[in-house]
């Protein structure tokens, strides 16, 4: 098994398949960026070849990012590809939703079992605001055809920035309610050259479950996976909703996960710029046995949590290159 100095077992590895992206998140990355020239972007043989290495020391859970991996020709490949290799028991894919309702058959049919898609308002003049782009209703008619397809759970990434969509909290949980989705509310966070974020526009975690308790009974859910989530369920109906904390409380003891990015690099940590080059190993003809050494030692120094609020700096990559 892969496990680090601080006990804990990695067993999810989550990968970035491109940089490119079809919104213009502000929290991302403000106006025009560059990208990463596409022979420096690993090839979805090299990813095969990654995961396959890490299923014998005990990966057992992929997820596939961005960007916006939707917008990377073939995903459908690689998903056949990664569902056939040993000891692989869940591959996931976390999407802006744009693309996704007219892929959704393709992508099941290829393996895909479940669907996180971000969605940060349900009002459609804050949608272009924060995104760039006018595709609200193409988001929403993508959760209605992922939820009809059956794929399960389906699972609303929403990013609650005070003054923006804090009013919409309760609205999102009504959503998850009628649709027996999960809504999971995550902290804003501090990433790339967004100069969007700053700490007073940080609505905890805390704050957000005391205004649901407000109107809504909250069950800990016995269905929730390990990570990171605090998961309930809704009393009195279905559906679940998640908090994610990451910024005001430290969820480091129970982090399983590694993020391997566009580019090749291996991050232990979301919160932390360093990062170790496995590409190079991948590509100047290193042996499997010495690339899954190699990935050993970068699983050794991984950190055992991140700095204190009050510490905290914006990490340099923005999420489009980090893979979320």
């Amino acid at each position: 098994m892969l496990i680090d100095d601080y006990n804990r077992v990695i067993d999810y590895v989550r990968i970035s398949i491109t940089d490119r992206c079809n919104l213009r998140c502000r929290y991302c990355v403000d106006g025009d960026f560059p990208f990463i020239p596409h022979p420096e972007v690993l090839s979805y043989e090299e990813i095969i070849r990654f995961v396959r290495i890490c299923a014998p020391m005990g990966v057992k859970k992929v997820r596939l990012t961005g960007g916006e991996p939707l917008a990377r020709k073939g995903l459908s490949y690689l998903l056949c590809e990664l569902n056939r290799i040993d000891g692989i028991a869940d591959i996931s894919l976390t999407t802006n939703g744009v693309f996704l309702g007219d892929k959704v058959e393709e992508l099941k049919q290829a393996g895909l079992k479940r669907v996180n898609i971000s969605l940060d308002t349900m009002k459609k003049d804050r949608f272009a605001w924060i995104t760039g782009v006018d595709a609200f209703d193409k988001v929403i008619e993508s959760i209605k055809k992922a939820t009809y397809s059956g794929l399960h759970p389906i699972k609303i990434n929403t990013v609650i920035i005070k003054d923006f969509n804090d009013d919409e909290i309760l609205d999102f949980v009504r959503i998850a309610r009628k649709w027996d989705h999960e809504v999971r509310f995550i902290e804003f966070m501090p990433f790339g050259d967004s100069s969007l974020w700053k700490s007073t526009e940080i609505v905890t975690s805390g704050q957000i479950e005391e205004v649901i308790r407000s109107k809504f009974e909250l069950v800990p859910s016995e269905r929730s996976d390990k990570g990171p989530a605090r998961v309930y369920d809704i009393g009195g109906g279905s559906g679940r909703v998640g908090f994610i904390s990451p910024v005001s409380s430290h969820i480091c003891a129970e982090c399983n996960r590694i993020r391997l990015t566009a580019s090749g690099m291996i991050r232990p940590c979301l919160f932390s710029d360093v990062e170790y080059d496995v590409k190079s190993l991948i590509r100047s003809g290193k042996s499997d046995d010495e690339i899954k050494e190699f990935i050993r030692a970068v699983v050794k120094v991984k950190p055992e949590r991140k700095l204190e609020m009050g510490a905290i700096r914006k990490c340099q990559r923005s999420l489009r290159n980090i893979g979320g």
